[in-house]
């Protein structure tokens, strides 16, 4: 692109900035520093973190690490068989879990965590006590604090357990946290916080058990949930506690205790059940021994999730904004902006599942749906401040279009330039209004180039057609066009001129109906005419005016035009306009009432246009009808039905069935 393109680009871009005022650039930018926002709090914004966090959910459950069996873990647990066989729910029975403690000692375990609380005092604690003093493994038994789970622990309650391990000092039984903490939506999620005061939390005992740290005592990231590589093989080995109650059997299990970190605890339907991200797609909860098990085997694996900074995610969401606001507000052509947006589309949905993916980076935090949501909003807000300037801009096309005059008019006018001083008159004229058919929606789905070549194009056609007919120029309502005859000078042939003006539009709109994107076409030209007074002269002021029409004429047009869509027509012609060219030229249409009017009109439609062509037997039942002769009808209905092409016949029999002879239509 060399220097000159660039410097009509700036300009155009300059002119388009004047044209939108600094209130509507204002306001769009205010727009624009919003998305900024939405895109960059989606996890803080109250309506979007329930969408964040499902968003990531699925991310975690898609990406997560398949593996086989944990080989370092071994999960011993308290299942609803062990429930039946002991006769006791709550608390879970001391004296089987102590006897499973020693037992599962003598095996030689690397080290064991009891995901259990012995928070209030039972008969069998001596020999709980007892297994306990015989105990060599470093184990770590569940204790918690008010502080750390409020109501769910009760003073007396922490005061036993510190009691308890008070008495077990000094030995290799020690208390720690078995803290979880789950968000507003109760999901787990996070590694618990970390313990500002002692004990440590179960996971760094068990993993610095008879060794070094492994530096997770302030780790604060993402839990990485791992997902089984054989359903048949659960990603860590669950054995009953049972088991390990009977020395004999016990014996049994020491190749898949000796050297493992050994996890003991509830599996039970309705107690110490976790949701994660992966129950979202699995349907699965996790009991609260296994989610200890999982954060030993992170701590294990070393996997540190490394946050995204906040700085990078304030840019991610200032580059998405910027990006919606290129497509939505330049003017590109279409064949850039659909796989531009689409592009940006997929970057935003696809980015965090491949950051999720690489297993290093931790997307808790990024607010995928916030970078979605401001996107939209800063491509809307930069498409409509687009299109408002886009309209502006024809609109000033229009105005300066819309002084054209027939040829005749002009001459006369140069003859006599006091006719374009501001004043109005008075004046009987033929008022025309067209439109296109569905215009405004299929605007929506097309390149702004394609819609201007398009109604340019169009609106040629229509203005040369004006003109060839000797018709004045009104304005442009969009894809309207708006004229009239009789004014500012009147003919003696202006009925004939403007009622076949009307079917020219519409031959010439219907060779327009051809394809112009992506399979869409332009619709059809309606037209409505119509003979009546109205006040027309120039209005506006001195450094910008308007020749133009106003009155009852002119809205009585427009809603014939519109009145088309509803009598299956293109043109309609009220009785007063084809009275004064020829009614032998037309063929009647029935009565409509319209809004802002008490009197009925009567429409015609003009013979040449759609199926309308000379009939007289119709003519002859038509008017035996509206004599008064019903039996009339019943003929009408075998013409319809004889022409089934002509769809305003048809909607013609319907109406005249309804209202009967004489009747009028309520147009909606």
């Amino acid at each position: 692109m060399d220097a000159d393109v660039i410097m009509q680009r700036l300009g155009a871009l300059r002119r388009a900035l004047v044209q939108a005022g600094w209130v509507r650039l204002v306001a769009t930018l205010g727009v624009l520093v919003l998305a900024v926002v939405v895109a960059r709090l989606g996890w803080q914004l109250p309506v979007t973190i329930g969408i964040e966090r499902a968003l990531y959910d699925v991310r975690t459950a898609i990406t997560a690490p398949r593996v086989d069996q944990d080989k370092r873990i071994v999960l011993v647990v308290f299942s609803e068989d062990t429930i039946r066989a002991t006769g006791k729910r709550s608390p879970l029975d001391r004296v089987l879990l102590g006897k499973a403690l020693a037992n599962l000692d003598k095996l030689k375990p690397r080290a064991i965590g009891v995901d259990i609380l012995v928070d209030s005092p039972q008969p069998e604690d001596a020999a709980l006590m007892a297994n306990l003093a015989t105990i060599k493994t470093p184990t770590f038994f569940g204790f918690s604090t008010i502080t750390d789970n409020g109501q769910q622990v009760m003073t007396y309650q922490e005061a036993h357990m510190r009691d308890l391990f008070a008495r077990l000092k000094g030995g290799p039984v020690k208390p720690a946290s078995i803290r979880f903490n789950t968000d507003g939506d109760d999901v787990w999620r996070l590694w618990p916080t970390p313990a500002k005061q002692p004990p440590p939390l179960l996971v760094n005992a068990l993993t610095s058990a008879g060794g070094k740290s492994l530096g997770y005592e302030n780790f604060s990231g993402a839990a990485v949930v791992r997902r089984p590589a054989n359903k048949e093989r659960p990603v860590f080995l669950s054995l009953p506690v049972d088991l390990f109650a009977d020395p004999a059997m016990a014996v049994a299990f020491g190749s898949q205790i000796a050297g493992r970190i050994v996890l003991i605890g509830a599996d039970l339907p309705e107690a110490d059940r976790f949701v994660t991200p992966v129950t979202r797609v699995t349907g699965a909860t996790m009991p609260g021994v296994e989610l200890h098990a999982t954060l030993v085997a992170q701590a294990l694996d070393g996997v540190k999730l490394a946050p995204i900074p906040g700085l990078y995610l304030w840019l991610a969401a200032a580059l998405v904004v910027v990006l919606a606001a290129i497509i939505g507000g330049f003017d590109l052509p279409i064949r850039i902006v659909v796989p531009l947006g689409l592009a940006q589309v997929a970057g935003i949905i696809v980015v965090p599942f491949l950051l999720q993916n690489t297993h290093q980076i931790d997307t808790y935090g990024l607010p995928a749906f916030g970078l979605g949501l401001g996107w939209l909003l800063a491509l809307i807000a930069a498409s409509t401040t687009a299109r408002i300037i886009g309209a502006e801009q024809r609109r000033f096309a229009q105005g300066a279009l819309g002084k054209y005059l027939p040829r005749d008019v002009a001459q006369q006018i140069l003859r006599e330039p006091g006719q374009l001083q501001l004043h109005g008159e008075r004046r009987e004229i033929y008022a025309l209004f067209t439109d296109i058919e569905g215009f405004t929606s299929l605007c929506q789905t097309l390149d702004p180039e394609i819609v201007a070549t398009m109604l340019n194009e169009y609106l040629e056609v229509m203005c040369v057609t004006i003109l060839d007919y000797g018709g004045t120029i009104d304005k442009f309502v969009g894809d309207a066009v708006v004229a009239f005859w009789g004014a500012p000078l009147a003919r003696p042939d202006d009925g004939e001129r403007a009622a076949q003006c009307a079917v020219a539009m519409s031959v010439a709109g219907k060779a327009l109906m051809k394809e112009v994107a992506d399979g869409k076409k332009l619709g059809r030209t309606r037209v409505g005419l119509h003979f009546g007074k109205a006040i027309v002269g120039n209005f506006g002021g001195e450094g910008r005016i308007q020749y133009t029409a106003l009155g009852d004429s002119m809205n009585v047009a427009a809603r014939l035009e519109s009145a088309n869509k509803q009598l299956k027509t293109a043109v309609l012609v009220s009785r007063e306009a084809a009275e004064r060219y020829r009614l032998d030229k037309f063929r009647p249409m029935g009565r409509v009432r319209v809004r802002g009017r008490e009197a009925p009109i009567e429409v015609f439609e003009p013979l040449g246009v759609g199926a309308a062509v000379a009939d007289p037997v119709f003519a002859g039942l038509y008017a035996r009808f509206e004599s008064g002769d019903l039996s009339a009808l019943e003929d009408l209905r075998a013409r319809a039905a004889g022409a089934p092409d002509d769809a305003a016949l048809a909607q013609l029999v319907k109406r005249l069935e309804h209202v009967g002879p004489g009747g009028s239509h309520e147009l909606d």
